[in-house]
């Protein structure tokens, strides 16, 4: 348990770092949050065709109301911390690898929830806005992150890949 807690920290001050890269930011963390605006828009003018997407901005082109997409709002940091929590987790290869495709895919998905609703919310409501988009889908993101891992961590147990601790060892 002590070598998963000490890689997980590792891994992710390394990870964090990595992003903090200039040429990683313009090259990977910008055109993903560009492509989750776009995404979102496209998923909102399904049912509003006065939405409209540029850069990080997602806006509705009959009120003005829009939101950004900034840095910590990508769910990067939300896919760091899976990440690091399967790779220093003791699994399999392959099952790593499965687990991460997923794993950044659940919460990649959810993370579009996230911002399509705070959109139309923030067109309602501007003080529910902001306690969602500063409390409630914080935690709704983090706990989607830890639900991913512990998923994983049971399929792994299921499959045999992992041996699970008993429960009534001290």
């Amino acid at each position: 348990m002590l070598r998963f807690f000490i890689l997980f920290l590792i891994i992710q001050v390394v990870l964090f770092g990595i992003e903090l890269l200039g040429p990683v930011q313009s090259g990977f963390i910008m055109p993903l949050t560009g492509l989750q605006a776009s995404f979102s828009a496209n998923l909102v003018q399904f049912f509003d065709a006065n939405v409209t997407a540029y850069s990080n901005i997602i806006q509705s082109t009959t009120n003005g109301f829009g939101v950004a997409i900034m840095p910590g709002c990508n769910a990067v940091e939300a896919c760091t911390i899976l990440i690091a929590a399967i790779l220093a987790f003791p699994a399999p290869w392959r099952p790593k690898l499965a687990g991460l495709v997923i794993g950044i895919l659940a919460v990649q998905a959810v993370n579009i929830v996230r911002i399509v609703s705070l959109f139309y919310l923030g067109q309602w409501n501007r003080q529910w806005f902001e306690f969602a988009h500063l409390y409630l889908w914080q935690a709704l993101i983090m706990l989607d992150v830890m639900v991913v891992w512990l998923l994983w961590v049971r399929y792994l147990a299921r499959r045999g890949l992992i041996r699970m601790p008993s429960p009534h060892a001290a």
